[in-house]
């Protein structure tokens, strides 16, 4: 726990510089030039990439657990308020990588982290995500969700995903998506319960993952292909 306080503390201090008003005057400028279909493309894109990569993952089975011995909508909202939480530092974070380093360099990163990923989905087995739940107890059923949520999904590789994500596509429309896409395998993991997932092919699942993790990869090399200041 100390380490998790450490790291939010640096964090957010290494944000102090971020201009944020320029992030929600570059969101209102995407809104008022009618970019509909660009942001409905990347917050759908976000939207099927964090689902896919979450169904069967560890934040479904403490939500899950949770579920079985407390009431399920204090989880639910827990749960969707660590996410959003996280998302926004996520966000946050890959604007001012964005702003900070050149194109070239933000997309061969996401390039290269998107590939690592894309290789891990491909070669995940079914088992890889099995951890045992621990209570916080003396806290409601609330805070204790969001707390085990922040630890579970702090620097975890779907967090890294919206971070890379945001440097490279619209931001409200990552958070967006990615935000529902969590929220949504969240509330499933609590309303169908172990017993439905468990005939869900999670193997299957992360395999599409890998293979969208793959193409976007390529994808951003090619940008960082295009962005090089290639000497003439």
């Amino acid at each position: 726990m100390d380490n998790l306080q450490q790291s939010l503390h640096v964090l957010l201090n290494s944000l102090t510089t971020v201009n944020l008003e320029a992030f929600y005057q570059n969101a209102l400028t995407q809104l008022s030039n009618g970019n509909i279909a660009q942001m409905s493309a990347s917050a759908a894109t976000s939207f099927a990439l964090i689902a896919a990569a979450e169904i069967g993952d560890k934040s479904q089975l403490v939500c899950m657990t949770l579920a079985s011995r407390h009431r399920a909508f204090p989880v639910i909202l827990g749960a969707i308020s660590a996410f959003a939480m996280l998302n926004t530092l996520a966000v946050i974070f890959g604007v001012a990588i964005a702003s900070w380093l050149p194109d070239y360099i933000v997309a061969g990163t996401v390039a290269l982290l998107f590939a690592a990923f894309g290789i891990h989905a491909l070669r995940m087995q079914e088992d890889e995500d099995d951890e045992e739940v621990k209570e916080k107890s003396g806290h409601s059923i609330f805070f204790t969700t969001f707390l085990l949520i922040t630890v579970a999904e702090f620097g975890d590789k779907t967090q890294l995903a919206v971070v890379a994500l945001s440097s490279t596509a619209i931001p409200l429309a990552v958070w967006l998506g990615s935000t529902v896409a969590l929220a949504s395998t969240s509330a499933l993991g609590v309303l169908a319960g172990r017993t439905i997932l468990q005939k869900i092919p999670l193997v299957l699942l992360h395999k599409i993952s890998g293979v969208i993790f793959l193409g976007l990869s390529v994808f951003a090399g090619y940008r960082a292909y295009l962005a090089y200041p290639f000497q003439v």
